[in-house]
């Protein structure tokens, strides 16, 4: 299928906390009830607190969502859309804020320019736009704009959620 969307979304867990690349794939392959259950781990790309990227899916990065690539990050778009997740989402006190550090931020905006190098029509937009959920805990096209991101690239579906604060 044609490569339409790059959703980002974050793992819901508490500022600073570690998460590694086993604890998601177990949260979603494991069978129920110790995890999703899932065939496979439902992102492509995880990015880590101290900003290293962890592909959970090795991408030919062409314009084509391949079977193989196929992940379970947002209901009904899966076969058109790559899913990037950064570690964090939620405060101290478990409600849900944009945690990203400065090193996060600064993999995920490099991960959306190699996108946009091989997928240029692409769109971007957080999970929250397509679910009734906080993730990724922060308006994503607001982000895209604030960061230079070329309009026809953002996906402006969705209201602006309350929480709607950016970390720079």
């Amino acid at each position: 299928m044609h490569f339409q969307y790059l959703i980002i979304h974050c793992t819901a867990t508490p500022a600073g906390r570690w998460v590694s690349p086993e604890d998601v794939k177990r949260w979603h392959t494991a069978p129920n009830p110790y995890g999703n259950g899932w065939k496979q781990v439902g992102y492509s790309d995880l990015i880590l607190l101290d900003g290293s990227r962890h592909q959970f899916i090795k991408h030919n990065n062409d314009q084509i969502i391949d079977s193989f690539e196929i992940t379970n990050g947002v209901t009904g778009i899966n076969s058109i859309s790559r899913h990037l997740c950064y570690v964090g989402g939620l405060d101290k006190t478990l409600k849900p804020e944009d945690t990203r550090t400065l090193q996060q931020i600064e993999t995920m905006l490099a991960i959306i320019h190699e996108v946009l190098t091989y997928a240029p029509h692409v769109k971007i937009a957080g999970h929250n736009q397509f679910a009734n959920k906080a993730c990724p805990s922060f308006f994503v096209p607001t982000w895209l704009k604030q960061a230079g991101i070329p309009e026809h690239n953002i996906e402006w579906r969705g209201s602006v959620p309350a929480n709607n604060h950016v970390t720079q």
